[in-house]
This record gives structure tokens, sequence and C-alpha cells, in this order.
């Protein structure tokens, strides 16, 4: 059985703070839906209605087309321990990027980490819950260091010169590439 909040309260915010890897949907007229796993410390709760999470460069920007274009945005958070529970949280997003003004304030509540790309800010729209009973136990053994690895070794460059040319979603949607290279750690 599914129960549905407002905001975020305690309880959502601590099993939050639990999880090590969160799931971020978005879709947009005519596109495909987009589905990906999300690592590292990447994620904050910024307030009861108000969360974001850091964005590093990596296969695609779909996230960020998406929001552009429509705005919806599903976060997903499943407790793969005890108790069992699924969290999902729905909003509206979007990309704040380097050089937007509001970049400073929102990228001090984060470590930047290397290849970070933008952070997107979500309005808490609602919050469920649901029991996660068929969700398997797992163990969290690492964290994978590839992505970061590769970012640290790229030139600062061929980093933005990469990236600016994604100015388009796998559907043809737009997107604003960053300007500037985040070195991070």
């Amino acid at each position: 059985m599914a129960d549905f909040f407002d905001a975020l309260d305690d309880k959502h915010i601590a099993m939050i703070g639990k999880q090590p890897v969160f799931f971020v949907a978005t879709a947009a007229e005519d596109a495909r839906i987009n589905l990906s796993p999300k690592g590292y410390d990447a994620f904050r709760v910024l307030g009861p209605k108000r969360v974001a999470y850091l964005d590093l460069g990596g296969s695609g920007n779909e996230t960020h087309a998406h929001l552009a274009a429509d705005g919806r945005i599903t976060l997903m958070f499943c407790n793969f321990d005890r108790p069992a529970l699924i969290l999902r949280i729905y909003g509206k997003g979007r990309a704040v990027l380097p050089q937007d003004p509001d970049w400073a304030e929102l990228s001090s509540h984060f470590e930047m980490m290397p290849g970070t790309r933008q952070i997107f800010d979500i309005e808490v729209e609602s919050v469920q819950t649901s029991c996660g009973w068929g969700v398997p136990f797992m163990e969290y053994r690492e964290e994978r260091e590839t992505l970061k690895k590769a970012h640290r070794q790229t030139d600062p460059e061929e980093w933005v010169s990469k990236y600016q040319d994604r100015t388009s979603s796998i559907d043809g949607l737009p997107t604003r590439p960053t300007d500037r290279f985040i070195a991070g750690e």
C-alpha cells in the first residue's frame, strides 16, 4: 500500500541519507523515457520541499533536456536492508550550470567532484512511500571510482570541448552545455 505526503519528513530524510544509490526518471513529449541510476555522495535534501543532486558528465544529458522541455522528474530510493521501503519524490526540476547566477549558492551544499557538469534543483511536489517487500536484500560494498578517475585524467579544455558538443539529447531535444570544467577533489 502506498502513502502520499506533501513534503519530506524526518523519517524520509533519514532513509534517503542511508542509500548509496538512487534512480532518476524523466520524460518529455515524443521522447524516450529516461531512467538513470546515480551514486556517489551527490544527493542533498535542502528542505522538506526542495532537493538537489550533483551531476557528472557521462553518457548523455537526457535529464537536462527533459527538464528543459517538460520539468517533471521522479526520484526513487530503495532500502535494500531493513525495513523494506521504497520512497519516490515527484517534482519539477531544472538544471543549474556553473555559469548560472545561482550556481554559487547551490553548489555550496556539495563537495565538487571531477567532471561536475551541473546540479539539478528540484521542487518537491509530493512524496510516496510503498512497502518494498519485493526488493531484495543487498549489501553495499564500495563506490566505483572509474567515472571520477576518467574525469581527473581529462584535460580541462578537452572536457569543455567534449561537453560543448552535447547540445541535444538522443531525441534531439536541446540542452545548455556547461562552459567550464569543475576539477573537484
